[in-house]
């Protein structure tokens, strides 16, 4: 089957849960991999919030305060 081990995963997700954990358990995280994480993931989330906030802004001010 062309994607036979994918079908598999899909299928058997208990089995494919279990596989995972084993896994994690294996490879422990090292010293520095949570800081590491933690900056990540602020590095991708933060600009995003930021055009977030930036288009809230400019909505308020487009339908509030333009007029003034």
């Amino acid at each position: 089957m062309l994607f036979g081990k994918k079908i598999d995963r899909v299928l058997n997700v208990r089995k494919a849960e279990e596989r995972f954990e084993k896994e994690r358990e294996e490879l422990p995280l090292e010293k520095n991999d949570r800081p590491a994480m933690i900056l990540a993931a602020l590095i991708v989330f933060i600009p995003v919030f930021l055009v977030i906030v930036g288009i809230l802004l400019l909505v308020l001010y487009l339908f509030f305060f333009r007029h003034l």
